[in-house]
């Protein structure tokens, strides 16, 4: 078992930054990657980002270029900087760990970007 805990969201306007971060507990030596997905209103969970316990990332084609994803292994704290953002990136940020195949999330993070 995996727990996992969000925090960092909040509102920002257009052209700012946040900084999510997930603290990772439970069973966190088996954990291969960890990332997020994100949920905006009345639209499907989309995928964001991943690191894998080797540092290799990924990201959607939606935020390349504006956000980078990081970890500190020895916090077992998994890192979404998100800079530019655009009103569309509005949505509740999730949270996950890969553990022997099995996804555990977390409960989510509000990013609203307004002005």
């Amino acid at each position: 078992q995996v727990q996992l805990v969000e925090s960092g969201g909040g509102l920002v306007q257009p052209g700012g930054s946040l900084r999510l971060s997930c603290e990772a507990s439970g069973s966190t030596r088996s954990i291969s990657a960890m990332g997020w997905y994100r949920q905006a209103p009345g639209k499907q969970r989309e995928y964001v980002a991943t690191i894998t316990s080797g540092g290799n990332t990924n990201f959607a084609d939606s935020v390349k270029g504006r956000f980078t994803i990081s970890r500190n292994n020895d916090k077992n704290t998994v890192y979404l900087q998100m800079n530019s953002l655009k009103p569309e990136d509005t949505a509740v940020y999730y949270c996950y760990a890969r553990n022997w195949g099995h996804n555990y999330w977390g409960q989510g993070t509000q990013v609203t970007v307004s002005s």
